[in-house]
């Protein structure tokens, strides 16, 4: 499990009958799979992802310094 976790390697684990293998991750991999996933099946996200992209590929997109802080009050 530490190797799991300390590398990002899944570990397969096989059974006799090929339906019963599974793959131990680790939590972290498994939550980014699981985003990865839910952007890619969200097409209006996917939409407006292509268009940003669209736009820094042509030049059109500004740089902006990070805001300092973080209180929104």
């Amino acid at each position: 499990m530490q190797k799991v976790n300390q590398d990002s390697e899944s570990l397969l684990v096989t059974a006799k009958d090929p339906e019963d293998t599974i793959v131990v991750m680790s939590k972290s991999d498994y939550d980014s799979m699981q985003e990865t996933m839910y952007l890619l099946s969200n097409p209006d996200l996917m939409a407006r992802i292509r268009r940003g992209d669209k736009q820094i590929q042509s030049g059109k997109a500004k740089v902006h310094d990070l805001l300092e802080g973080g209180d929104d009050d």
